[in-house]
C-alpha cells in the first residue's frame, strides 16, 4: 500500500506540477506636502479619478504615519528604518553625526537595493533628496534607471530658475547631471512620461520595483494655466468653509470618525471675512494652482496605470499611494513668495510662491498642526493600496496603524526575499518594519509596540491609543487616539503614570536611533570643532 500510495504521488507531481506564484510587481508613488485630506476619496474636491479608482479597488488606511518632514520620510520609506538610523535625521546638511549625516548611510540598505538583488528591474523617476552628490544618488542605492530632482524644491518648468536666483538644484539623469528646461517641460509631466518608459523597458516577465516621488503639490505653486483654470473661482468662499465641507465628506466616507471634535483653526490662520476683494481673488488663485498640481499628479498617475495594464501587470501589482508630511504651512498665513524678481501671475514659470498656513489648515482637516510638527497635521497620511490579486474586497477602510518603516518589510514579505544582515561589506542596521501583506489579505497583523517620531526637536511616541507629543522640545502633551484624533484634550495630569511609561519610551529610543535635539546637535558640533 505505501509502495502505491509513493508511486502515486509521484504520477501526481508529474502530471500537476506545483504552479510557483510570480514575484508582484511593486509600485510606490509618493505626493510631497500634501494634506491628510487632498485627494478625493480622503474627502477632496478636487479631481482625482485614478487614485479614487485605486481606492474604490482597493484598500485605504486611515491611521498610517509618514515623519511630518521630506528627507527623514524618504529616507525612512526607503530603507525600513527610522530616519536617524539611516543617516538622515534632520535634512540633507552634513552634521558630522552618525544620524545626522545628510545622506543613506552604509548601514542601512534600501528597497531597491533589496529588491535587485531578489530578481526585480529597479526603477526611480521622481524626487530623491536623501543624498546631494554622489556616490549617494539613486543610481548608487540599486536603482537601475533613476531620472530627476536629487535635491528640493525647484521650478516646475525651468530648473535654472531655483528658489534663490543663481541657485540650479541638482537633477538627474542616471548619473548624469542636466538642467531640464524649455517648451512644454513640466515636472510632474516629465516623471510620469519617464516612469512609463521605464517599465517598457521590462524584459519578458521580470517583476518590477518603480518607485515614483512626485515633487507635487510642493511649492512653488506652479501649473499649466489650462489646468489652474479648471479651478480658479471655485475657492472664493475661502479656507474655513472648504474644512466645513472636506470634514463632512469625510465623515460621510468614513475616513474618520464622526464622533471626532474638530480642531479650530489656530491663531495664525486668517479670517477669510476680513480680507479685502482683491486678497480673496489672490488666495483663491493660489488654492486653484495647488488643486491643479494634484489633478495633474493624478492624471500622471493614471497614465502609469494604463502602461502597467497593458503590459497586463495589472493583477499581480501592487501599488502604494501616500504623502510625505503633512500639508506646509511655510510662508505664513497668506504664502510666501520665495523669488520676489519674479512677478509673473502666480502659477506661472515667473513666479515663485507658497499657498500658506491657512490653505494648508485646510489640507490637514480633521488635525492640527502642518509639516514640521508631529501632531497628527503634520505625520497623518493617506495611504492607499491597490493589489487585485491579494486585495479581494475594494472600497474598504482599514484602521490598521502603520509606518513608513513597514514599506519596506513589506516589499521583502512580499517579495519572498530577505532582509540582509550585511551589505557591500557593511552590516546592516536590524529592520524596524513589519509587513502590511497580511492586512491586504484581511487578516490580523502583529501591530507595533510603539511607534516615535523627533523632527527639529519636535517628538512623539504613540502606543495603543496613546499619544505623547511635544513641540519643539517643549511641555509633552497626551492624547487618547481613540476618542480624540485631533488632539484636542490633553491627559498629562490626569494620567500620569501613561505619560511616565511613554516618556521612558521615547527617551530609550531616542537614545537608540541617536535622535538629538537642536541644541544637543549645536553642543556636539562645537565640541568637534574643538579637535579638528
Amino acid at each position: 500500500m505505501r509502495l502505491l500510495s509513493l508511486v502515486s504521488t509521484i504520477i501526481a507531481i508529474f502530471i500537476h506540477p506545483a504552479v510557483s506564484t510570480p514575484q508582484p510587481n511593486i509600485v510606490i508613488i509618493m505626493a510631497d506636502d500634501m494634506g491628510y485630506s487632498d485627494i478625493g476619496c480622503y474627502g477632496s474636491e478636487i479631481d482625482t479619478p485614478n487614485l479614487d479608482r485605486l481606492a474604490e479597488n482597493g484598500l485605504r488606511f486611515t491611521q498610517f504615519y509618514n515623519t511630518s518632514r521630506c528627507c527623514p520620510t524618504r529616507a525612512s520609506l526607503l530603507t525600513g528604518l527610522y530616519s536617524h538610523q539611516a543617516g538622515i535625521g534632520h535634512m540633507v546638511g552634513d552634521y558630522g553625526i552618525p544620524s545626522y549625516r545628510g545622506f543613506l548611510t552604509e548601514d542601512s540598505v534600501t528597497i531597491a537595493e533589496v529588491l535587485k538583488g531578489a530578481g526585480y528591474a529597479t526603477f526611480m523617476s521622481g524626487k530623491w533628496h536623501v543624498g546631494e552628490e554622489r556616490p549617494h544618488w539613486p543610481i548608487d542605492r540599486g536603482f537601475d534607471q533613476a531620472y530627476g530632482l536629487i535635491s528640493g524644491a525647484m521650478n516646475y518648468f525651468d530648473l535654472r530658475l531655483g528658489k534663490k536666483k543663481g541657485a540650479i538644484r541638482n537633477y538627474a539623469d542616471n548619473a548624469k547631471r542636466i538642467v531640464p528646461h524649455g517648451e512644454g517641460f513640466y515636472t510632474t509631466d516629465v516623471f510620469s512620461d519617464r516612469a512609463v518608459a521605464m517599465l517598457d523597458s521590462v524584459e519578458g516577465n521580470q517583476p518590477f520595483f518603480l518607485y515614483l516621488p512626485y515633487n507635487a503639490p510642493h511649492w512653488p505653486l506652479h501649473a499649466p494655466e489650462e489646468a489652474i483654470q479648471k479651478y480658479e473661482g471655485k475657492y472664493m468662499k475661502g479656507w474655513s468653509d472648504l474644512r466645513q465641507k472636506r470634514l463632512a465628506k469625510m465623515r460621510e466616507i468614513g475616513v474618520i470618525d464622526s464622533d471626532w471634535k474638530v480642531s479650530e483653526p489656530d491663531e495664525e490662520v486668517a479670517d477669510w471675512d476680513s480680507l479685502s476683494k482683491e486678497k480673496k481673488i489672490e488666495m483663491d488663485r493660489k488654492m486653484a494652482v495647488y488643486a491643479a498640481q494634484i489633478d495633474l499628479m493624478d492624471k500622471g498617475i493614471g497614465r502609469v496605470m494604463t502602461k502597467i495594464d497593458k503590459l497586463g501587470r495589472m493583477d499581480n501589482t501592487l501599488i502604494l499611494f501616500l504623502a510625505d508630511n503633512g500639508g506646509c504651512h511655510e510662508g505664513g498665513e497668506f504664502g510666501g513668495n520665495f523669488r520676489e524678481d519674479l512677478t509673473g501671475p502666480i502659477g506661472s514659470v515667473d513666479s515663485y510662491h507658497s499657498y500658506g498656513r491657512s490653505w494648508a489648515n485646510a489640507s490637514n482637516t480633521p488635525f492640527r498642526m502642518y509639516k514640521h510638527w508631529v501632531h497628527e497635521g503634520g505625520i497623518a497620511s493617506p495611504l492607499v493600496a491597490h493589489w487585485p490579486a491579494v486585495i479581494q474586497e475594494g472600497g474598504k477602510i482599514t484602521d490598521e496603524v502603520s509606518h513608513l518603516i513597514d514599506l519596506m518589510a513589506t516589499c521583502v514579505d512580499i517579495a519572498d526575499t530577505e532582509y540582509p544582515k550585511t551589505y557591500n561589506g557593511s552590516a546592516i542596521e536590524r529592520l524596524e518594519g513589519k509587513s502590511l501583506a497580511p492586512v491586504f489579505r484581511g487578516e490580523d497583523r502583529e501591530g507595533h509596540e510603539a511607534l516615535f517620531w523627533e523632527h527639529s526637536g519636535n517628538r512623539a511616541v504613540r502606543k495603543g491609543d496613546w499619544k505623547l507629543v511635544s513641540m519643539d522640545s517643549g511641555n509633552w502633551e497626551l492624547y487618547n487616539l481613540k476618542v480624540d484624533r485631533t488632539e484636542l484634550e490633553d491627559l498629562s495630569e490626569k494620567e500620569p503614570d501613561v505619560a511616565k511609561e511613554l516618556k521612558e519610551l521615547y527617551r530609550k529610543w531616542s537614545e537608540k536611533v541617536g535622535a538629538l535635539t537642536i541644541e544637543e546637535i549645536k553642543v556636539v558640533r562645537r565640541e568637534q570643532r574643538k579637535t579638528e
